[in-house]
């Protein structure tokens, strides 16, 4: 597939010594929605602000759209939009004038149908007068995000956009994601909620310590990491796992009224049917079942537990 952000060998040492990223290299398929995970301090925020020219790096290259962010820094630049974590406006202009603004530092001819449209699918249209100061933290996060928007990007880095936001804010730029990459925009997030992640993306990138150590198709890396489970109540609690069941991946629930079985989630159900029979063999009688399989986050937090 078509890669709209090429990074390659990039590293980053500040000058403090700390080294931020190391040998990070990563492609970002032209049109997908792309989850960038992580835990706080694990490179994130950095290499998203050296993509968008907003830190240099120690070594490597990015490409934006085939454009070099140091050498054609004006022509990548202009192909992304970014909303960052922080909210970082100025307080005393309207919302238009904001929006208006940061479409013309990209060199964009004035186009007020467009801003309006971006404005309404934020739910802005009726503050497009107010000053930013008035507005409440969801609504500057809306702006943060008409702003990003306005010069028309091809591609949109989405900081931690629904940290601390309203439910209605999150929905509607969920919303309004789907709607961008059906029209070609690619899309590059970072969430804490990994739900979001879950529900959203076509490919996952983990990062921890300045590493990149997984990138996958997310039905993929779920389908290969996940887990799935059997819990199995008893009629009668066990005190513990006879000796005849030990070779199975087996668990003892709380009370030892559950027996939890644990296996891959590519497997077929011959392990499953062996574990019955052989709990009938032994005198252990199932009165109820029921499957469960390991979430995304499951899956992200034994990921950077191995790493």
């Amino acid at each position: 597939m078509e890669s709209v952000i090429s990074v390659q060998a990039l590293d980053k040492t500040y000058d403090s010594g700390f080294s931020a990223l190391r040998n990070v290299h990563l492609d970002i398929h032209k049109g997908e929605i792309f989850a960038l995970l992580g835990p706080n301090g694990a490179g994130k925020t950095t290499l998203i602000s050296i993509i968008c020219g907003i830190v240099n790096p120690t070594v490597g290259t990015v490409k934006a759209d085939g454009y070099d962010i140091v050498k054609d820094y004006r022509k990548a630049r202009g192909k992304i939009g970014l909303v960052p974590q922080e909210l970082c406006t100025d307080a005393f202009e309207s919302v238009w004038a904001t929006v208006s603004f940061s479409r013309g530092l990209f060199g964009k001819a004035p186009n007020p149908a467009y801003l309006e449209q971006v404005l309404r699918q934020l739910s802005l249209w009726e503050k497009k007068d107010a000053k930013i100061r008035e507005l409440s933290g969801g609504m500057k996060r809306r702006v943060m995000i008409a702003k990003a928007l306005s010069h028309e990007p091809d591609i949109l880095f989405l900081d931690e956009p629904t940290a601390g936001v309203d439910v209605e804010l999150r929905r509607d730029m969920w919303e309004m994601v789907r709607e961008l990459r059906e029209r070609g925009v690619t899309i590059i997030l970072t969430t804490h909620y990994i739900e979001e992640a879950e529900e959203m993306a076509d490919r996952i990138g983990v990062i921890n310590k300045g590493e990149i150590i997984l990138v996958e198709d997310k039905s993929v890396l779920m389908d290969k990491l996940g887990q799935k489970q059997l819990h199995l109540t008893l009629d009668h609690p066990l005190e513990e796992i006879p000796s005849g069941l030990n070779g199975a991946s087996l668990a003892l629930g709380e009370g030892g009224h559950t027996l939890i079985y644990s296996y891959d989630s590519h497997d077929d159900n011959v392990g499953v049917a062996n574990l019955l029979s052989n709990l009938s063999t032994q005198g252990i009688n199932v009165k109820d079942l029921h499957s469960t399989e390991s979430s995304l986050e499951d899956i992200f937090v034994n990921l950077v537990k191995e790493h």
